[in-house]
């Protein structure tokens, strides 16, 4: 199985501290994620601020678009988003739209462009073989930040769901409060993406701690 990518979520609220966030750690970044937090603050610029600073990196749009997919897709990939996220709860209609357009932006870029369907404890199966219909190429299982609040760790469940996921085809990113310690649980899986957001930014050394995940990485993956 190939390495899994690792990423950096910037949930950040303003762009100059999320730049200085991901230059302490890019050396050992594949991807840098322009957070929903961040998004917010500062709006679709901050996708264009991030892609000029970081050009040779795979940038995401975590927009976790549920509806008008045309508008938020073509706003988030004409200001630089390589990758754009849609919520498990929208309408397949709109996910449709969203595979469509990503496949135009790819074309018309001569590079890849896909959206990431993001999913939490709601979902069904059924939606899960709508998506496949309309070929969506990417899935986020999300443990969702309240629930890390919480005390709940990564479980047996999370663990088959990501299995069944991952041989219905989808390539798979594990996300929600993501350390080190946890890579090896889903070592018999094809993982596409880590997503490390504050276990990175708030290291005391960012650098050495994405080259933590990457050698972890290394001992399960190959």
């Amino acid at each position: 199985m190939a390495l899994p990518l690792l990423q950096i979520a910037l949930d950040n609220q303003s762009i100059e501290e999320a730049i200085i966030t991901a230059k302490k750690a890019e050396k050992y970044i594949d991807i840098i994620e322009v957070g929903t937090i961040l998004l917010a603050a500062e709006g679709k610029k901050a996708i264009s601020a991030i892609k000029n600073i970081f050009p040779d990196k795979t940038i995401v749009a975590d927009g976790k678009i549920a509806d008008a997919g045309n508008i938020f897709g073509k706003m988030f990939f004409d200001a630089g988003a390589d990758f754009t996220t849609v919520i498990c709860a929208a309408e397949t209609p709109t996910i449709k739209d969203l595979v469509i357009l990503s496949k135009k932006y790819s074309q018309i870029s001569g590079k890849n462009k896909e959206i990431q369907v993001e999913m939490t404890n709601n979902f069904t199966w059924e939606q899960v073989q709508d998506w496949q219909k309309v070929a969506v190429p990417q899935i986020v299982w999300h443990r969702p930040r309240d629930s890390q609040e919480t005390g709940k760790k990564w479980g047996t469940k999370d663990i088959e769901i990501v299995k069944k996921l991952a041989n219905c085809g989808f390539k798979i990113t594990i996300t929600g409060g993501v350390e080190v310690e946890d890579i090896k649980l889903f070592k018999d899986i094809p993982i596409y993406i880590f997503i490390a957001g504050r276990a990175i930014r708030d290291a005391k050394d960012p650098e050495a701690k994405a080259k933590e995940f990457k050698d972890e990485f290394k001992k399960y993956w190959s």
